[in-house]
């Protein structure tokens, strides 16, 4: 069996945290819209959300590791 390689662990930690500032402020953006009933996509507020945490945790990872 092949093991899948996730794209976001590919990344370096500069863009990883890159990444992750661009999708918060599409999220805060997509909120806003939200707010004034401009967004039909209500899905993509949590699919934003759920990049940010996976970016996120990749980030930690790296770090770690580096740091071990």
């Amino acid at each position: 069996m092949s093991k899948k390689t996730n794209p976001i662990n590919e990344l370096a930690p500069a863009e990883l945290a890159a990444k992750s500032t661009e999708n918060r402020e599409k999220l805060l953006q997509l909120r806003l819209r939200k707010q004034t009933g401009q967004v039909e996509k209500t899905h993509e507020l949590r699919t934003l959300r759920k990049d940010i945490a996976r970016l996120e945790t990749a980030r930690t990872a790296k770090n770690k590791k580096a740091a071990a």
